[in-house]
């Protein structure tokens, strides 16, 4: 066990790439953190990580020695859990979850597994950051758009349209864009939290075509977006999960629907791992159940 703990520690630093954080992640000292990689190495009689003030690498035998020694603690992590999960998934899962996604659709999800599942606690984080899950400690997170860590796996759940919306109200004052460039024209309602926050992205003809919007509002977060558009301020760019709610009440309009561009996802991710925790597994089997098919976002408003 004593070499386990010294396996585990340098996994922990080479994923994470600091010391520090590694020592957080296994809940000990950076001290304790340091000792047991120093132990490692002494026995095995090589360096397996270089240091210096502000960063930790691997050396290129630490590299070999990383890859084998993930598969060993998989297995390990396996056969234990072959027995402490027998009887189905359960211990503490640490879900990461987008602000607006998470209160407008997946909530409710999280509260019929924690039903299905009553061995499995949930302690979930609400945020539009991009978070580490290695370095963090995150069993899994769910996310919505462009995936750009290739070392996580990915499992796609759902696809959301991104809908141009107005009130009715702004509309009968400013006028319905029938076009692009007349959609340029109207004040946009802007929500920071995209890349790009006022290039807003179409397809004509099947190719893409960007316009540039200005506007006075600018919002970190879809449902402000939305709430400023049913409020009569502009146009506004959300996905159709924070808007559709709006626009089957019909205190929005979707416009230029036929020029939409292609859709985006709501994915699981979840770190590499030979053997995936039960109750990861089954966390993501649920979700990719429950939102099979069309979505109920797109439903009833176009």
């Amino acid at each position: 066990m004593d070499r386990l703990d010294e396996i585990n520690a340098f996994i922990a630093v080479a994923d994470a790439r600091s010391f520090t954080q590694a020592a957080r992640r296994l809940d000990v000292s950076s001290a304790q953190v340091s000792k047991l990689v120093a132990r490692l190495e002494n026995r095995l009689g090589a360096r397996l990580l270089n240091r210096t003030t502000r960063d930790v690498s691997l050396t290129d035998t630490g590299r070999a020695f990383l890859e084998r020694a993930r598969v060993i603690v998989d297995d390990f992590q396996s056969l234990e859990s072959s027995v402490r999960e027998e009887d189905g998934p359960r211990g503490l899962l640490r879900i990461s979850a987008p602000v607006t996604f998470g209160a407008a659709e997946l909530t409710p999800a999280l509260l019929a597994f924690a039903a299905a599942y009553p061995e499995v606690s949930l302690d979930v984080s609400s945020s539009d950051r991009m978070v580490n899950l290695v370095e963090e400690g995150f069993d899994v997170a769910v996310r919505i758009g462009q995936l750009v860590d290739s070392s996580l796996v990915a499992r796609k759940l759902a696809a959301v349209r991104m809908v141009t919306c107005a009130a009715p109200e702004y509309l009968a004052r400013a006028g319905t864009p029938a076009t692009l460039d007349q959609l340029a024209g109207h004040q946009a309602i802007i929500d920071t939290n995209l890349a790009d926050p006022t290039l807003w992205r179409f397809g004509v003809n099947g190719q893409p075509r960007d316009v540039r919007m200005q506007g006075r509002l600018r919002f970190s977060g879809a449902q402000a977006c939305v709430a400023a558009a049913v409020a009569g301020f502009g146009v506004a760019r959300a996905p159709a999960f924070a808007a559709a709610d709006e626009l089957r009440a019909g205190r929005l309009a979707a416009l230029l629907c036929e020029l939409e561009p292609e859709q985006i996802y709501v994915h699981a991710v979840y770190p590499h791992a030979r053997h995936l925790a039960p109750k990861v597994r089954a966390f993501v089997d649920f979700l990719a159940r429950r939102y099979a098919g069309e979505p109920e976002w797109h439903k009833g408003w176009r």
